[in-house]
Order: C-alpha cells, then structure tokens, then sequence
C-alpha cells in the first residue's frame, strides 16, 4: 500500500496558523509609534501595553496545555482562534489606553494554548525521528512571519490606518477557523485522509526512543504528573532557556522597528525593510537546525547531543552577538549583530518543543504549557522593562546587555543540568496519564 502523507499536511495548518498568530501580536510594533501620537500615549505606557500580552498569554498558555490533554487540540484551537480574532478587532475599535491594553490582555489570552496545541498535535501524528522536524516546519512561520509581516503591515499602514490595518488582520485570522476544524482530527486513525500505510509509520518507533502516544488522553494532568514536571531538572533548564529565548524574540518583536526609527532616524517604509533580514535569516537557520536536531538523534542515540548542545550553542552565539548592538552607532554593524542574535536565538526552537515530547510524550501539551508560562512571563517583562528603561535613561544600551547576561545563564544552566537522556529513562513508566475524567 502506497504511504499517505496527510500528517506533513497537518505540519502545515499548524504553520499557517502560527504565521497568522505571529503576525497578528507583532502587528502593533510597526503601529505602535501612530497609535501612541494618535492616542498621547507615554513610552511607559507604550511599553505597558506592548508587554500586555504577556500577561494574558501567561494566564491561559499553562491552562491551555491542560486543556489540550482533557479536550484536544482541535477544539481548543478553534475556540482560541475565534477569540484572538476577536480581539484584533477590537483593536481596530480602541479609542484610549485601557481598550486597547484589554484587546492585548485578550490576545494573549486567546493566543496562549496555540503553542501547546501544536506540541500535542505533532506528539500524535508524527513519528519520534520526524518530530524535531516536523516542528521546526511549524515553527518555521514565526521568522517568516515576523520577515513579511514588516512589510505587509508597513504597507497596510500606509495604504489605510492602524484601525483598518487591524480590520484586515481580523479577517485573516477568521478565515484558518474552518480549515483547521473541518480538517484536523485529534487521533490520526480518526481521519479519513490517513490510510494503514501511513498510521503505522506514525506509530512506529525505535523503542530506545519514547513513542508517540497513540491517541489524546481526554484527562486532566493530576498532581503526580505536575509534581514530577515541575521537578524535573532538564524541564527546568529547558524553561529557563526557553525563558531567556522568549525575551529575545519579544524585545525584537515589539522594539525593534522604535529602536531602528529612534537610534537612526528610519522611516516607517525602511523600518519594515531593514526588520526583513534578521527574521529570514532565523527562519533559515530554524529549518536547518530542526533537521540536524533529527540527524543527530539518529546518528548518535543522544539527545543530549542532539537537544541540549544545539540550545547552549544557539543561546552563547546570540549572547555575543548582542554586545555590538549595544556598544556601536552604527546602522550595519548594528543590523549585522542583530540578525545574528535572533537567528541564533530562534535556532534551536524546535529542540525546546522536542524535549517535551522526547521525556513525557504521553503529557507533552502539558509540559510545553508550563514552558510557555515561562515565554509569557518574558513577552511581558521584556517589552515593560525596555519601555522603563528608555524612560529613564533615554537609551537601549542597558536593554542589550540584559539580553547578554541572560543568554551566558542560560548556557551555563544548560550545560550543567539539561540531561534529557537520563531522565527519559527515569521517567520510563511514571503514570504520565494522571487522572481519568
């Protein structure tokens, strides 16, 4: 029987979804500098709702992992979906401060199962040796996204307002919805597109690897299952990496256009532009990467080798691309580090997400959720602090070598307690399954 490869079709609704995600939070960085003249706004405020979304994301990307190990991916996707679109349109309607800071509180809100639900999605329907790579092609659309959302949102700006900007982006996101619930199943062998050929390699493994399990729990994570995550020392480290990774993508994300236009004087046009670069050459290296995190496990049997040295290698590379940013007043010696910094920063994406799946494969949406917590904590105090600090000191110098000194911790901590072998075989066994509803 000739293999479907329906599940490589399911890699991409996750991308599609997560580019329409990424350009939807990102969208505000370009309009930021109009609304906060059209609205009066504060570079504290400014910054106070910039980091909104973390707040929110924080509240609901931990409950969301629950979720999606009780209810499954498709329907709390949907239901996040319809929210999040809600709520950029909501942003179109703001006329001050607070509805706007309340439309991104309910973004991140609606917009923090999405990563949980891809890690679930991808633990189902994809094979041990495939899923480094098949999340590496999902989260391949956060680059891409932040590449061509510069210029797509620049221009809609120009062309439009920043209300009707955010009426266009309302649309995209209402238009995923149906494909994702028609098309997506929880349970691979529930689809009508996936043959024998094709669910027998998705459930085939090598058994010195943890297999992917064959259909969602439906159950809530009891307290033994969260006990054991949340005191596991590679989960630990993996967070606090993934941590400092979210502060890199978030200061990017939200300040990089006002650092371009305020340290050089760019215009709005060549702010979109000069954005393009760094986010391609992460989008490069996150493909890459993604795929010789697989070839690595398979040549080696190690993810030590293949997880923890790709993610401790990426952070260091990006904590020394940082310091000339800071140091230089320079635009290309500038934009040169900072596409070195966020493309050796979102490098090793796919190995965090993979290390969930590769210890507790049975509770990855679970384990990837309080991970994120971690993300949202950093997508609100990164945008926060950098806006005080610009209060205070009028400069971004001092946000940089934050950046730097939080990338060297986590290399350390990494390299002294990210073990993700042994603790796959500790962990072999543990009842994983928690409680049944």
């Amino acid at each position: 029987m000739t293999r479907t490869n329906y599940r490589w079709f399911v890699v991409f609704l996750l991308f599609a979804i997560t580019g329409v995600n990424y350009i939807d939070r990102a969208a505000i960085a370009y309009a930021i500098p109009i609304i906060q003249k059209d609205l009066g706004l504060s570079p504290a405020l400014t910054g106070t709702i910039l980091g909104a979304f973390g707040l929110g994301y924080a509240a609901t990307t931990l409950l969301g992992g629950f979720a999606v190990d009780r209810f499954g991916a498709r329907l709390v996707l949907t239901v996040a979906a319809l929210l999040w679109s809600l709520s950029i349109g909501l942003t179109a309607l703001a006329t001050g401060f607070v509805v706007l800071y309340a439309a991104r509180i309910l973004l991140g809100i609606s917009e923090g199962p999405n990563f949980p639900a891809l890690t679930g999605a991808v633990s189902h329907w994809l094979s041990p040796h495939e899923r480094a790579t098949a999340l590496g092609n999902a989260l391949l659309a956060v680059p891409l996204a932040l590449a061509i959302g510069g210029p797509i949102v620049t221009a809609l700006l120009r062309w439009l307002d920043w209300r009707l900007t955010f009426a266009a982006l309302f649309v995209l996101s209402a238009l995923w919805i149906p494909l994702w619930y028609f098309f997506f199943r929880d349970n691979p062998a529930d689809s009508p597109h996936v043959n024998a050929a094709e669910l027998a390699h998705i459930r085939s493994s090598d058994p010195s690897f943890a297999a992917a399990p064959h259909a969602a729990l439906r159950s809530w994570p009891g307290a033994d299952v969260l006990r054991a995550l949340l005191t596991n020392t590679t989960l630990l480290a993996n967070t606090w990496a993934f941590f400092v990774f979210g502060y890199f993508l978030f200061f990017f994300m939200t300040w990089l256009p006002s650092y371009l236009e305020r340290k050089y004087g760019l215009n709005l046009q060549a702010v979109g532009l000069f954005t393009v670069l760094p986010w391609l050459a992460a989008a490069v290296l996150l493909g890459l990467m993604g795929r010789w995190s697989d070839a690595l496990l398979r040549s080696t049997g190690r993810l030590r080798v293949a997880r923890s040295y790709l993610i401790a290698g990426s952070q260091l590379v990006a904590a020394i691309a940082v310091v000339p940013v800071a140091l230089t007043d320079n635009l290309t010696v500038a934009i040169a580090g900072i596409t070195v910094a966020v493309a050796a920063s979102m490098g090793a994406n796919a190995a965090y997400y993979a290390v969930n799946v590769d210890i507790v494969p049975e509770r990855a949406a679970t384990a990837l959720g309080l991970m994120d917590f971690a993300f949202a904590l950093a997508g609100f105090l990164a945008p926060a602090i950098t806006g005080w600090v610009l209060d205070l000191r009028g400069s971004f110098v001092d946000g940089f070598l934050l950046m730097t000194a939080l990338a060297l911790s986590s290399v350390l901590v990494v390299l002294l307690f990210h073990h993700p072998d042994n603790d796959r075989e500790r962990l072999t066994g543990h009842p994983f399954r928690g409680h049944q509803p």
